[in-house]
């Protein structure tokens, strides 16, 4: 565990985000920690989860520094710090009174006719056909056959990300430590012509899943982390867990089930 003294705030632009970046920035300052722009050891969301996932991409999705974030939003199940606790936060990144959660990310690559795209994700990615008609997808787990998919999408998402869209079409919460991924339909088809699976499956970290799209055109609209991208004429796609993890810092009395229950239940 490196000790922290270089610290990059990033915020998104609402009102609340900027004055709490203000707060927090005079705040370390005092508390003798260096604001600085390049080779940190600290990166901190001032926003809600949007502000977060956007801070982690323009990292690169980098394994070298630590990522927490300051609840400036709604919801803000990855930010872990509130605003009336930035005191006792400072105090605790003073003294080093903080653990570690590693966590998997997602790659996916991308290949069409005539060139291979590859990209991390640590929420989930959706495939849909382009213009979102119906899609048809051959899924495989390791190459073997697992169905023929017919309907609205797939959600493949990330035991991180499984609080996040992939609770809207009733897939599982997953320990976001375990570096699964989630196979989860959207609105699948079922009738005497079509038999898609309609609930989630958890894939371990070690398998590779592979989407084949099964009709003339295969152009697809995929989403990775809420950015849409028109991809065509698609040959297949492979998506798995990567072996490297990246560092959330987490306050001691951090708890998965507490968050569940603070955020989804209160």
């Amino acid at each position: 565990m490196k000790n922290i003294s270089k610290i990059k705030l990033f915020s998104n632009h609402t009102l609340k985000a900027q004055e709490t970046l203000k707060i927090i920035e005079k705040k370390l300052i005092a508390n003798n920690f260096f604001i600085v722009d390049e080779e940190y050891d600290l990166a901190i969301a001032i926003g809600g989860d949007g502000s977060f996932l956007q801070m982690v991409k323009e990292n690169n999705f980098n394994s070298d520094i630590y990522y927490i974030g300051i609840n400036a939003g709604t919801l803000g199940f990855a930010q872990e710090i509130n605003i009336e606790d930035i005191d006792d936060f400072i105090k605790e990144l003073k003294n080093d009174d903080f653990k570690i959660d590693k966590i998997g990310i997602q790659e996916t690559e991308i290949k069409n006719n005539d060139s291979i795209s590859k990209f991390y994700s640590l929420n989930e990615i959706v495939i849909r056909e382009k213009d979102l008609n119906t899609v048809f997808l051959n899924i495989m787990i390791e190459d073997v056959f697992l169905e023929k998919f017919v309907g609205d999408g797939i959600l493949i998402t990330t035991s991180f990300g499984s609080t996040a869209y992939n609770l809207s079409f009733g897939g599982s919460i997953i320990y976001n430590t375990f570096h699964t991924l989630q196979l989860t339909p959207v609105a699948p088809l079922n009738n005497k012509s079509y038999r898609s699976l309609i609930n989630s499956i958890v894939i371990p970290d070690e398998k590779i899943i592979k989407i084949v799209p099964n009709s003339d055109k295969n152009n697809l609209l995929i989403t990775i982390d809420g950015e849409n991208k028109i991809y065509n004429d698609v040959v297949e796609i492979k998506t798995y867990v990567n072996k490297k993890r990246i560092k959330f810092l987490r306050r001691k009395d951090y708890d998965f089930s507490k968050k569940i229950n603070e955020k989804f239940l209160k």
